[in-house]
């Protein structure tokens, strides 16, 4: 099975990357409990954190800021 290491906010995570056998390096994707779910661009990516966070859906996955 094809995994990858992903970083979100300073975390670094093993993936799956079976849903999303395209993905390279450098890529964004969408990660969903353990599994890339779709690769996505630069500015979706941004989006996305910046919603999340604005949510404070991030405080719980993110280590708490020093």
């Amino acid at each position: 099975m094809r995994s990858a290491r992903v970083q979100f906010g300073g975390i670094v995570r093993q993936v799956s990357l079976v849903f999303v056998p395209e993905a390279g390096l450098g890529d964004y994707v969408m990660v969903h409990v353990g599994f890339a779910i779709s690769r996505i661009d630069s500015s979706e990516a941004e989006r996305t954190y910046k919603l999340l966070e604005e949510m404070g859906a991030l405080e719980a996955e993110l280590p708490p800021a020093e």
